[in-house]
């Protein structure tokens, strides 16, 4: 089944290009803000002038045509300058991670470039031995002047000039039409094992071109990417804000923190946002409503958020009901856009927005539209597979994930391919029908189901989730039992998860897909660990340390004992006297006596040392902390209290009363609390949640 849409734009050869059109509103509005980086910013007059230094110094330190050049610097401006430095130049650029170094060095080895624009900062860790050579962007910064925020006297400071100067004669190799088949821009996929796309100039000109049509910006608008550099929505999205005259917003620390994204939108008046479907709901949901018990679909739209007029998320699925409620947050007339591509298409493939619905659907939490494709763009779906066929004549790229052509020609989302789960038996799982069902649940706002290999037994499925955004706080989420009621009769009973994992959110990428690698690993108990395999994946059964501990708190409890045994004539004198006693009487009290002391040396250890063990059990946390209590109570109060009786006269009655309540009825409680603990149920070792969660205990 195919889908797709034609615009005469794509069936003209032309020699332009996105460098040549960011220099078209450079020459026509040279003092319209470009970049707005805090305080700081630049015109486009002043970003073009940069660029070409840099180009011109890139050239003279023997730039080869068409070269491949990282960039990679924490400073987002510079990163900019150099994007545009290196298009001018005649070479192709790649932007490194440099919030994560070992990530930024595996992009360096998986792209392969000659150059690499970097700072100091940022040198010494991203440099691998006998990589690129190296070209500081802070010391070409020094050497061409650093970026300057008043305006040019003859142009306004939004607007273009009334009479823009003729630009000098430009001798870059970037003024010439570079081929349509040359490659631009190389995109990094993947994060554990970076893979590098080549973007062409000509798909990267029609991915703007097919973006500009859907989405209509102006140069008025002001664009705000809230992923990484590195990522394909700012690496190859840069262009929808310079290739039109608007505006970009960028960070003047290192990176967008989600906490200083909302003040930025509202600060610098952003009117485009692009994020991810966690970025959205942070913005407009959970930082907007910190503390609100209203239902989210009922709230109104955000005053800190009345600039956006276009929401652009991609990333990662976005359901029907999550992209309504978003579209509830804006004001009438603002669009929320479900983006979807992958890097091979410059990240532009198929877009959606509630106006396309035929119709109202039913069961709005449980599907993603991906819409229909991008004008040039068309969809494949083979074998269930979906596969994008760009504007630039190349073959169709396979994308990994699952699509259904729907009757009303709207492509739905069906998961990825690679999140199949293998059964026991063989048969293959997709998980995305499941966690669909999973998610229909009122109490529940995000899910992962995801295959965890036991120690004893075949793979179980265990559902990770989390609450909606924007509810009540602490509300509980449904155990296991609820779940299953809950699936009853929507999926097959083998596919049911077994055990349910609450977190307050699913881990995600930096480029804001849900991190299924990132998930916590079940804590089993000693128990589990000891019917292990001594290799296996839960380690062995009885490490040696855990041996060597248990013996030295042994000897430590009987060396304690020995103290209190020589003590006890210091503290109760004559409450061991044993004169007149006539054997073997005399023996059995001292060895007695002798126990007591060694009891109380052992419930020392134990007090020290016993809750952790304790722990492995996985019992309830306030159940555990008391029979750790009760046990240690029950071998450290033999010593006293015999030593305290047996100096006690046998009608002095205050004494005796003080002594039963102080040790005999606390002994009987501890007894109790120690029974409750032994006959509680263990809970499931794969019932384990993140060690930073919060929620109530299930």
């Amino acid at each position: 089944m195919t889908q797709g849409s034609e615009s005469v734009r794509f069936g003209k050869r032309t020699t332009d290009t996105v460098l040549h059109r960011f220099e078209r509103w450079a020459r026509d509005t040279p003092g319209a803000r470009a970049l707005i980086a805090g305080p700081d910013g630049l015109t486009y007059g002043e970003l073009d002038a940069r660029a070409d230094r840099l180009a011109h110094r890139l050239l003279d330190s023997g730039l080869p045509p068409g070269a491949l050049v990282a960039v990679g610097t924490a400073r987002q401006s510079e990163l900019v300058v150099a994007l545009l430095a290196v298009l001018k130049a005649g070479g192709s650029y790649a932007v490194i991670d440099v919030e994560s170094p070992r990530s930024g060095r595996r992009q360096i080895s998986a792209a392969e470039p000659v150059v690499l624009l970097t700072d100091a900062a940022q040198q010494a860790a991203l440099e691998n031995g006998g990589g690129p050579r190296v070209i500081r962007l802070d010391a070409e910064a020094a050497a061409i002047g650093g970026p300057r925020t008043e305006q040019p006297p003859h142009a306004p400071a939004d607007g273009p000039a009334d009479q823009p100067a003729d630009p000098p004669e430009d001798r870059l190799p970037g003024a010439a039409a570079p081929p349509a088949g040359r490659t631009a821009a190389v995109l990094f996929t993947g994060a554990a094992e970076p893979r590098a796309v080549p973007v062409s100039h000509g798909l990267l000109l029609a991915a703007h071109e097919a973006w500009a049509e859907v989405a209509r910006p102006t140069p008025q608008d002001r664009h705000l990417f809230t992923a990484g550099t590195d990522v394909t929505a700012f690496a190859a999205g840069w262009t929808r804000a310079l290739c039109s005259g608007g505006a970009l917003v960028l960070s003047p620390r290192s990176a967008w923190q989600p906490e200083d994204v909302r003040t930025a939108v509202e600060t610098d008046r952003v009117t485009v946002l692009h994020t991810d479907p966690a970025g959205a709901t942070r913005l407009l949901l959970q930082d907007a409503e910190r503390g609100t018990l209203a239902p989210a679909a009922h709230r109104g739209a955000d005053p800190a958020c009345r600039s956006l007029r276009l929401l652009a998320v991609s990333g990662d699925r976005l359901y029907l009901d999550e992209q309504a409620t978003l579209q509830v947050r804006l004001r009438p007339g603002a669009r929320v856009l479900n983006v979807y591509g992958p890097a091979e298409c410059a990240g532009i493939g198929t877009w959606f927005e509630l106006p396309q619905l035929p119709h109202p659907l039913d069961d709005a939490e449980e599907i993603s539209l991906l819409g229909t494709a991008f004008p040039g763009f068309r969809v494949e779906v083979r074998g269930g597979e979906i596969r994008l066929v760009p504007p630039d004549g190349a073959d169709a790229v396979p994308t990994g994930d699952l699509g259904l052509l729907r009757e009303d020609g709207l492509l739905e989302y069906g998961g990825r391919l690679r999140d199949r789960i293998t059964l026991p038996g063989g048969r293959l799982l997709d998980p995305y029908p499941v966690e669909s069902a999973i998610r229909s649940h009122e109490g529940i706002g995000a899910v992962i189901l995801k295959g965890v290999d036991g120690p004893r037994g075949p793979r179980r499925l265990v559902a990770y989730v989390a609450p909606p955004p924007g509810g009540p706080p602490r509300a509980p989420l449904p155990d296991i039992e609820e779940l299953r009621d809950h699936l009853a009769g929507k999926v097959l009973r083998e596919e049911c998860p077994r055990t349910v994992i609450r977190l307050r959110t699913l881990p995600r990428t930096t480029a804001g897909q849900e991190d299924r690698d990132a998930l916590p690993l079940p804590i089993l108990p000693a128990a589990a660990r000891s019917a292990g395999s001594k290799s296996g994946k839960y380690g062995s059964a009885a490490p040696a340390g855990e041996t060597s501990a248990g013996c030295a708190a042994g000897c430590g409890g009987v060396a304690l004992g020995f103290v209190a045994l020589i003590l006890t004539n210091l503290l109760w004198p004559g409450s061991t006297d044993l004169t007149g006693v006539p054997q073997p009487w005399a023996f059995l009290f001292f060895v007695l006596y002798l126990f007591e002391c060694v009891a109380f040396g052992v419930g020392v250890v134990f007090l020290f040392g016993g809750r952790a063990r304790m722990l492995r059990q996985r019992r309830g946390p306030s159940l555990t902390v008391a029979a750790h209590l009760a046990v240690s109570y029950l071998l450290l109060s033999w010593w006293p209290q015999d030593n305290l009786y047996r100096l006690a006269a046998k009608q002095d009655w205050p004494r005796q009363a003080a002594l039963v309540y102080a040790f005999n009825i606390p002994l009987m409680i501890a007894g109790v609390v120690v029974a409750a603990y032994v006959v509680s149920k263990p809970a499931d070792p794969f019932d384990f949640h993140d060690p930073t969660d919060d929620w109530p205990d299930r």
